[in-house]
This record gives C-alpha cells, structure tokens and sequence, in this order.
C-alpha cells in the first residue's frame, strides 16, 4: 500500500502540474499564433493545388504592405483625403515618390497587382478557398481536447457538521475519424476528491474510455464520407483555375486600357494639329478675300470649320482626362494622383505593327490599272501565321480545347454532380451503425472520498447496433430528384463552355483578320489624305480650287489619323486577347506577363499546361 500511496503522490504533484502546464500552453496560445498556422495551411494547400495542376508553384500573399503606392503618393504628392488606413501587413521602409511618377505597360501591371483592390479581391477569393480546404482536412485530423476543472463542495453532513471538499478533474479525450467513415476516441478521466473536514481523506479516481462507431450502411465507405473533403480539394482547385484566368483577363484589361490612353493622347496630338492647319487655312482665306481671289462666304466657312476643330481639341483633352482617371483607378491609385504614361509606347507600336503592315500587299501600290470594264476579283482577307502563332482556325480550336480552365472547371463540375448523385442515394439507404466502448477504472467524488484509488484492472466493455429504417425519406428523396436535374443542367453548362471556346477563337481569328485590313487601309488613307491637303492647298493658292476643298481635305486626313490610331490599337488588343482566349499568356501574382512568340510555339494541337489528375 506504501508504495501505492508513493506512486499516487508522485502523480498528484507532478502528472497534475504537467498536466496543468500543457492545458494551459494549449489556452495560452496568441492569435498571431493561430493565424501563422492558418497562413502556413493555407500556403501550403495552394502550392500543393498549383504543382498539381499546373507543375508549378507560385506565392500568393494575400497581405499588403501596410504604406502602398497609394498611400505614398496620398502622403509624398500631398494629395486630399479624409482615410487614415495603413493596411493589415507592416509597413517597410518609407521610399518617397517623385512628383510624378511616369508608368510602361510592365510596371503598370505591376502596380495594380500590388495595388488594384479587384485584383486583392481576387487572391483573397483563392485564399478563402483553401482555408476551407484546411477546414475539412481537420475533420480527419486527430483531434485533441482537454478540461481542467477544480469545484469546491460544502454541505450540512450528520449532525450539525459541515462537510468540505475539493475536486480536481482533467480529462484529455482524443478522436479522429477516418475516410471511410469510422470514428475512433479515447479519453482518460484524472479525479483529486479530498475532503477538508472528516480526517481529510482523499482519493484518486482514474478512467480510461475508448469507443468506435463504424457505419454499416448509410455513410459508409470512402466516396461518402470523405465527399465533403474531396469538393473542397475540387473548390481549391476551380479557385486557382479561376484565379489563372483573372491574371489573364486582368493583364489584357490594364494593357488595353494603358493603350486607350495612349490613344486618347495621340487623337489631342490630331486634333491639334488639324486646328493650327485650320487657323492657318482661315489666316490665307482671309487674305484671298480681301485681295478679291476668294468669296467672302468661303472665309465664313472655314472659320465655321476652325471653331469645330477647336470643340473636338477640347472634347479630345477632356477624353484624355477622363480615361487618365480611370485608368489610374484601375490600377488602385487615386485618380488625382500625378501619374503619366510613357508616350513612346504608341510610336513604338507603331513602328512594329505598321511595319508588319507595310510588308503586306498594299492596296494602292499597282501601278497597271485595268479597264473600267474588266472582271473585279475581290481578294478575301485572312490573317497571317504572324497573326495567329503559326496555326490554322482548328489548330487554334484544338489547343483552346485543351488548354481552357473555365472548360476544365466546366467538366469537373459535371464529374462532381455524378458523385453527388452517389451521395443521394446513399442517403436513401438505412442508417446501420456499430457502437463499441471499453472502459476501465473508476471515478472519484466528495461522496467517494474516503474509498481507494481506483485502479485499471477492472475492465469493462459494451457493444450497440442501431438501425434506423428509411421508412421517412422524403426529404431525401427530393435531394436525390434534384441532383439528377442538376447533373443535366451541368452538362448543358459544360456543352455552353466548349461553345463559347470555340466562338472565341472563331470570333479571334475575325477580328485579327479585320485588324491587318484596318491596318492597310487606314495607312493607305493617311498618305492619300496627307498628300490631297497639299494639293488642294496649292491649287487654293493657285486659285484653282475653293477653301471648302482644302476643309474637306483638312477633315478627311483627322480621321484618317485617328482611324489609323484606333487600328493599331485594335491590333495590338486583338493579339493579347487571342492569346487570352487560348489560355496561353503566362501573368504572375506580381504582375509580370510573358506573351508567347511563335518562335517558342510548341506541338500546336498539344495543351500547354497538364492535364488534371
């Protein structure tokens, strides 16, 4: 008994403190703690999705630096606000930003990765995916729980005596379920009761419990229990397909509309050229008129056509101002912030994509003109291999096919409305579940005080089955009607999917076409519009022609400008977005965008990116 006694007190001071120490780390943890191991999960589950899907890894922080661009700028360009946001990650070295801040393509898309609150809402979508994915990979964790409990107890004993007591209980209880339904726990109760009056006897209670529940019928087996787990993984998935696509659509966008800025400089740059011609044309008219070469009406309208090139300089100012605005904007900046573009952009685009023109056939360049008369053969316009990385309409069909994630998500969509089909019928079926438990030991209370420490030895055991009969499943039935209604509705989804792939690409190849024509076309009514403004200004002086040609002449080279203007660009969004619609622009979290050349073209009809296992 001696030695009992010794084991027992050994326990009482030092299992109980260790015991007390683990509870207590356990309660003690901080919420940065817990919010590290949620970012690590969620990390983690990303990367694993990623390297599956794609064979690559790519971060995806979801926190921003506490001082942005934005806030930068508000603060360094001494811009108004009434905001004193900092952000929820912490702020790095402060780098003051220059007065303004001029802005390539590439740096754009940079900024607004780190900026644009679209893009931010984008990755915490992603990132919410996957911490439901940690969520429903708990469930089949082992799982471990823990209560620390001290009572004190006093109550009128026989007589006039009162009876005090203590009692300290910890009971630590594990459980973990498994894929294919069963549950498994154990637990082991820790009882201290000591009575503080009555001689103070105390005794020490020790239970140790483990049971298992296994279904035998209705939630049994892999694909039902662990079906919330797999859509969740399938959820992850769809999220990072969708993210990849919104990096892609995202680059497009902000490129285009980088351009369309540009543009709307260059229609200034127009129209500001097309006024200083007009009030020059208005100055020599009003000199004819009085020297009597030239109809006093004739002055009267070229002043009318002066005070309309200075209405369209002004509206094309106010147009750049406002796409400038929303432009910034979508890069997540304030719209008053000093932010410029770099304007060799356009030239350079220019230079690159009417230089590919030129080397086309050029509509005014046969120099042999046949009879009035003669057979008309209109020449039907199609792209280049330049224009389409080197494929045919089906090749390009093929490869969009094979690479398109919203087509992916589209079929996997189908494949999870099957199994949840699999699932509604399981819940059909009767619930048959085995229940079985061994206990061992004994508890201890104020009133058991005075008895012996419990021990080990007696051991007991007990076995359930419990049968529920589906004799009620009209609520379950209605789920199984509906989840075949919604397969086929899934499936007419995935059909509308690979329809719109493929009117995508047709639509593509249309537009890409339309673009080296417009291309062309407008070059060549630049240089008839150039070289007709400076003849019919010669003839003008020569008195051979009235002011209203020169006007005519003067309008019809403005939009000839500006059309050409709008075709280059049209051309060069017309690029980005085919490679968009193939899913082959290749955009990081960062912002950064590789195009795919024909040189670096692949296998055509193979995917580019790895089926999904």
């Amino acid at each position: 008994m001696s030695k009992s006694r010794s084991f027992i007190v050994r326990w009482r001071c030092g299992g109980a403190a260790a015991l007390a120490i683990l509870i207590g780390n356990a309660g003690c943890r901080s919420a940065a703690w817990h919010r590290e191991k949620a970012d690590q999960a969620a990390t983690r589950n990303i990367a694993a999705t990623q390297s599956a899907a794609f064979g690559r890894e790519e971060p995806v922080p979801v926190e921003t630096a506490g001082e942005q661009l934005r806030q930068r700028l508000l603060r360094d360009q001494a811009l108004p606000t009434r905001l004193t946001l900092t952000g929820s990650g912490e702020s790095p070295a402060s780098n003051p930003v220059p007065a303004s801040i001029t802005l390539t393509p590439e740096t754009a898309l940079q900024v607004a990765a780190r900026n644009s609150r679209e893009f931010q809402e984008a990755k915490e979508t992603l990132y919410r995916a996957a911490l439901d994915l940690d969520l429903e990979q708990a469930a089949f964790r082992r799982t471990f729980t823990a209560m620390l409990s001290g009572a004190y107890n006093q109550a009128d004993g026989p007589g006039s005596e009162t009876v005090q007591s203590t009692q300290v209980t910890a009971s630590p209880k594990a459980t973990r379920q498994f894929r294919n339904g069963v549950e498994m726990s154990g637990s082991i109760a820790v009882d201290l009761a000591t009575l503080l009056t009555q001689g103070s006897a105390s005794s020490l209670g020790l239970m140790a419990d483990a049971g298992i529940s296994i279904p035998l019928l209705r939630g049994a087996g892999r694909e039902i229990a662990a079906e919330p787990l797999r859509q969740a993984e399938r959820n992850l998935l769809y999220a990072v397909y969708t993210f990849e696509r919104f990096k892609r659509d995202f680059a497009v966008r902000i490129i285009s509309n980088y351009i369309g800025v540009l543009q709307a400089a260059q229609q200034i740059r127009n129209a500001e050229q097309n006024y200083k011609s007009l009030i020059t044309a208005t100055r020599r008219a009003r000199r004819l008129a009085d020297a009597g070469r030239l109809p006093e009406f004739q002055y009267d309208q070229s002043i009318q056509d002066e005070l309309r090139a200075r209405s369209r300089w002004i509206q094309s100012l106010d147009d750049l101002a406002q796409r400038t605005d929303r432009f910034v904007i979508l890069l997540g900046l304030p719209p008053d912030a000093r932010i410029a573009l770099d304007q060799d952009i356009l030239s350079q685009l220019n230079e690159s994509i009417l230089g590919s023109a030129a080397r086309s056939r050029d509509i005014s360049a046969a120099t042999d003109i046949p009879p009035a008369d003669a057979p008309v053969d209109l020449a039907v316009p199609v792209p280049t291999p330049a224009d389409t990385l080197g494929m045919t309409d089906g090749q390009a069909i093929a490869t969009a096919l094979a690479n398109r994630l919203d087509l992916r998500i589209a079929e996997m969509e189908v494949e999870d409305a099957r199994r949840r089909i699999k699932v509604a019928e399981d819940n059909l079926r009767a619930e048959l579940t085995l229940f079985g438990s061994v206990q061992s030991g004994g508890r201890r209370s104020a009133a058991s005080a005075n008895e012996d420490d419990s021990t080990l030895d007696n051991l007991g055991s007990s076995a359930l089955l419990t049968l529920d009969l589906p004799f009620n499943r009209t609520v379950e039935r209605i789920a199984y009607r509906k989840s075949i209604i919604t397969l086929a509705a899934r499936e007419r989804a995935a059909e509308a999917v690979e329809d719109q792939v493929k009117l995508d690409i047709r639509n593509a190849f249309r537009t890409l076409r339309i673009a080296r024509e417009n291309l062309r076309i407008q070059g060549e009514a630049v240089r008839l519009a150039e070289r007709r403004v400076s003849s019919t200004d010669m003839l003008l002086q020569a008195g051979r022609a009235e002011i209203r040609d020169v006007l005519e002449a003067q309008e019809a080279l403005i939009s000839a400008q500006n059309a050409l203007t709008d075709a280059v660009v049209s051309r060069r969004i017309a690029e980005l977005e085919f490679q968009r619609d193939l899913d082959m622009l290749d955009v990081s979290a960062e912002g950064r965008l590789r195009e795919i050349i024909l040189a670096d073209m692949p296998s055509l009809a193979q995917p580019l990116a790895p089926e999904t296992p």
